[in-house]
């Protein structure tokens, strides 16, 4: 899984790298707030975020909600990293969007565990979102035959709602996933056969 992290201090970057590239995560590293938002704007943009709270040009607050309003960022999940431990910052960087925040300097087995969770939630996003477009492509390609079908009990012609009558194969072909193979049944071959004359 990929990580972005953004971290002013060249010596917290550097030991957020180290510890998330020795956990098995692919890291790209911004060095302010500016830079980590110039990142996000990639098609491919990782959807785990690491974010300084105290960052030059934009801070990792103003990163959170920036993502907040952006629907390709809006399941991004956010760690927000800071020296702020008062109840009030916290609340102030939870309501602008982070999903979780760890106090600096950080602990490395709190740290490894938070990005855990939040790995855990983007594949869990990522496996929700494929399967209900899998669900609306199945939606869209599945048709139905439903309520009473006016059918002739000499022909067996189908009558559809503008009052056309239609072979039942065509009439089900185009209100069905289903397609016909023409045989003959037992009792209709005895039938035929009595008519004639084998």
């Amino acid at each position: 899984m990929r990580v972005l992290i953004a971290e002013d201090d060249p010596v917290s970057r550097r030991l957020l790298q180290a510890a998330l590239v020795k956990w098995g995560y692919e890291v790209i590293v911004t060095a302010n707030g500016k830079e980590a938002w110039d990142a996000l704007q990639a098609p491919d943009a990782p959807s785990l975020l690491v974010l300084d709270w105290l960052m030059p040009e934009m801070d990792g607050v103003e990163v959170c909600r920036e993502a907040r309003k952006t629907p390709a960022l809006k399941s991004a999940y956010i760690i927000l990293l800071t020296s702020r431990g008062s109840k009030e910052d916290i609340v102030e960087g939870l309501e602008a969007g982070a999903d979780d925040y760890v106090t600096k300097p950080f602990d490395h087995g709190e740290l490894r565990a938070r990005v855990q969770v939040g790995s855990r939630v983007v594949q869990l996003q990522s496996a929700l979102a494929d399967r209900v477009t899998e669900l609306e492509e199945a939606i869209a390609n599945v048709k139905q035959l439903q309520g009473l079908l006016p059918i002739c009990c000499y022909c067996k012609k189908i009558r559809d709602d503008g009052n056309y009558w239609h072979r039942v194969e065509s009439y089900i072909t185009g209100h069905a996933n289903v397609r016909f193979s023409h045989g003959i049944c037992p009792d209709c071959s005895e039938k035929l056969k009595a008519d004639l004359n084998i």
